[in-house]
């Protein structure tokens, strides 16, 4: 697994499963053990990911342990903790560490929100990150994973919007590894941008300015392409199978570069 200080930033154009070449997808299979602490939303990625498998074969196989030369992804693994978020902004620092004690072989840690970075304070966030920066220094064979929240329909002056842009800010200047669940969600696969639009979580938005949320782009783009050539569907908490198609493909890419991949 890499290390260094350069930052790896995961978001909506690093979703390209075709460009993560096959060597790296294997590579990432044999060498990381991941710990992923998430709620609903965080789900996204691996049910996204269960379905990858199932669409694309056993190359993209995730299960705990990771028997039979699958990605060792023990999901929700913590106790003290559900997200980064619950029951509180502390517990799963605390959560990490008493795990990370008993299982020396992970090597990779990562937590999602649930709906916390709506209603965060810049210190909210500057506390996140310096426990982060704690755990980091704690444990310099490991590596953390961050994470923004997830859209919430409050648009770019939103305090999710300013909220996430420090979060971002914070690990592109620190050399940092960022997982930016909501840019992925404020763009479809081809590329289209909706921040403007007043997007949520749900891939609702604001088709015609009026400031009303009234249609769904990932709907739209589901229906002008074909399931199981195109997508694939699979459960997606919260919102469509695209979107959570989507986080699987820029999970896969992360693994990717987690295991040496340059991009």
């Amino acid at each position: 697994m890499t290390s260094g200080t350069r930052a790896i930033l995961v978001d909506h154009t690093t979703t390209a499963l075709a460009q993560i070449p096959a060597q790296w997808v294997e590579r990432a299979r044999a060498t990381l053990h991941i710990a992923y602490g998430h709620t609903s939303h965080g789900s996204q990625l691996t049910t996204g990911m269960t379905g990858l498998a199932a669409f694309k074969g056993p190359a993209y196989a995730w299960r705990a342990g990771g028997a039979g030369g699958a990605l060792d992804l023990r999901d929700t693994p913590f106790s003290g903790a559900s997200d980064l978020g619950n029951p509180d902004r502390a517990a799963w620092a605390a959560a990490t560490r008493t795990y990370l004690a008993a299982q020396p072989a992970v090597n990779v840690v990562i937590w999602s929100w649930c709906g916390q970075v709506s209603s965060a304070t810049p210190a909210d966030i500057d506390a996140y990150l310096s426990a982060m920066s704690a755990l980091e220094q704690e444990f310099p064979n490991v590596r953390f994973v961050y994470m923004t929240g997830h859209l919430d329909g409050t648009g770019l002056a939103g305090n999710l919007h300013l909220r996430n842009e420090q979060i971002r800010q914070h690990c592109q200047s620190r050399g940092k590894v960022l997982y930016d669940f909501a840019d992925i969600e404020t763009y479809d696969p081809d590329g289209v941008y909706y921040g403007d639009r007043i997007p949520n979580d749900a891939c609702d938005y604001d088709s015609n300015g009026d400031g009303r949320r009234d249609r769904n782009w990932a709907v739209d783009w589901q229906g002008r392409h074909t399931v199981g050539v195109d997508w694939f569907q699979c459960p997606a908490a919260h919102s469509q199978p695209v979107n959570a198609n989507m986080k699987a493909y820029a999970a896969w890419w992360l693994f990717a570069r987690l295991a040496g991949w340059e991009g």
